[in-house]
């Protein structure tokens, strides 16, 4: 990040990831100021075209310029420490709001004049006794040298209103804010005011407020991590969800896909070969009508349920041409004889040994309604049968575009384990930590077609955290280097 600040002329500029991402305020245009955002932007129509945004001051919310050092007014001497460049000053500031300490250093060298080292912030609550938010800023090279103004100036371009909401707007026109000032969070705390509205939740209404502070600050943290990530500029967008007042603790339990060494018991995959050159390049087996519609799985485990079932109700379409909803709750009740722990998790192999040796699945009008815990195993009018289920050749991401062009919708495990899958929003998700081996697979999901996107070759998947989730509950999965293992662990069925 690189910081120019001009606070006699009131003009200032960040430039984020070597100037992929610019933001610049100038509180000397126009008669409350202006902001200005210049970043990639990417259309239906155009790809990574650099665009400039703007957002106008109002009388109530004047354009403020922005440092990136704290105003020390309030701070005090705090002693003496040691830090990147030797023995640094430490001054201090503690800000109370009810039972939240703030606790704000700035370290300065022992220069003359001194210059600006790091810049902390820890924040800790008192009454739950524990760290709720900690940052830190780190000042690699300063000069007190005034910047020319044409480092303000945005050459040859035209710049348009932002989109989005007014909350969002000025914090992604000035993202810096709620780090430097002690005040910042304010913006923070207006969108998830926004997010409780569109999103309701137990707590926002409650008389007691722990809960409610407690999930603002975790929803600060995934805004954080954000836009962040979409500063990037990486290939694919995250945005805020139904998840985003979810704790990492809380998100690992919407992933329920176990893993057991060995082999499963599956047929090896044998492509029909007389038909391989009429593999289509792009498949998207929704607009055949094989897709059930994307439904959440809740605060439960039970994912392996909704690949399963997923697979056979793709083949059952394949093979009757009507589409028929089957019942996860079924097999989240009724096979944990056969190594699945309900909403604990669970595993797709197992589903269909318990489907092969009970006559089938039910269908979901018949069992009854998705619960989202652990229920009464029952009966029900059975849907579908399996005769066996297949391993399509695990890491061959050939042979994984065969099976779902030749045998329909793949159930698939995957690793989505980051925050960047719990937050897509839509473009071709790779992330570079993901891993790929059998113990990496963490979620199962439903591989429903494939195709390319702006060269980048993606797996169309079905997930089951609702349609408020990525693209309409959809996500591409980048094929690169079988990114996030959805071609280690995919099986498909044979019906009866």
């Amino acid at each position: 990040m690189e910081v120019w600040f001009d606070g006699e002329n009131g003009r200032s500029r960040i430039d984020y990831y070597s100037g992929l991402d610019v933001t610049i305020q100038r509180g000397d245009v126009g008669m409350f100021g202006l902001s200005y955002r210049v970043c990639p932007e990417t259309t239906e129509t155009e790809f990574n075209v650099k665009t400039c945004f703007q957002v106008k001051g109002t009388k109530d919310a004047r354009v403020k310029i922005q440092s990136v050092l704290p105003d020390l007014s309030n701070f005090k001497f705090g002693g003496y420490g040691v830090c990147r460049s030797g023995n640094c000053t430490v001054w201090t500031y503690n800000q109370t709001e009810q039972h939240k300490v703030n606790t704000y250093n700035m370290y300065t060298s022992q220069s003359k004049p001194p210059n600006p080292v790091r810049y902390e912030m820890l924040g800790y609550d008192t009454l739950l006794g524990s760290h709720y938010d900690k940052y830190l800023i780190d000042y690699m090279d300063y000069s007190s040298q005034m910047p020319p103004a044409k480092v303000f100036e945005i050459p040859g371009m035209t710049c348009r209103d932002f989109p989005g909401p007014g909350a969002m707007t000025s914090l992604l026109a000035n993202p810096m804010q709620e780090f430097v000032e002690p005040y910042g969070h304010e913006k923070v705390h207006e969108l998830f005011e926004h997010f409780l509205i569109k999103h309701p939740k137990r707590y926002a209404n409650t008389v007691q407020r722990e809960e409610h502070n407690k999930r603002r600050n975790i929803f600060r943290q995934n805004l954080r991590f954000i836009n962040s990530h979409n500063r990037k500029h990486v290939g694919f967008q995250v945005a805020v969800n139904h998840l985003a007042d979810r704790s990492p603790e809380e998100l690992r339990l919407l992933r329920g896909r176990t893993h057991t060494e060995g082999y499963n018991g599956g047929l090896p995959f044998k492509p029909d070969l007389s038909t391989l050159k009429d593999v289509p390049d792009t498949m998207n087996w929704r607009l055949y009508g094989a897709v059930t519609p994307v439904k959440d799985q809740g605060v439960c485990g039970s994912c392996w349920s909704f690949g399963t079932t997923g697979t056979i109700e793709g083949a059952l379409f394949l093979k009757t041409k009507k589409l028929v909803g089957l019942s996860q709750q079924n097999l989240i009740d009724c096979s944990w004889g056969y190594g699945n722990n309900g909403c604990d998790g669970g595993e797709e192999f197992r589903s269909y040994q318990w489907i092969m040796n009970h006559g089938g699945i039910a269908t979901e009008y018949s069992y009854g309604q998705y619960l989202a815990q652990d229920g009464r195993c029952h009966t029900g009018t059975i849907g579908a049968k399996i005769a066996s289920y297949v391993n399509v050749t695990s890491g061959d991401l050939k042979a994984l575009k065969v099976a779902i062009a030749q045998k329909g919708p793949v159930a698939v495990g995957i690793d989505a384990s980051h925050r960047s899958f719990a937050f897509y929003s839509f473009g071709v998700y790779y992330e570079p930590q993901c891993g790929n081996s059998p113990e990496d697979l963490d979620h199962a999901v439903l591989a429903v077609g494939y195709g390319t996107m702006n060269g980048q070759a993606y797996w169309l998947v079905k997930n089951s955290w609702s349609t408020h989730w990525g693209n309409d509950g959809y996500v591409l999965m980048s094929q690169k280097g079988n990114n996030c293992g959805v071609a280690t662990d995919a099986t498909f069925v044979n019906l009866v």
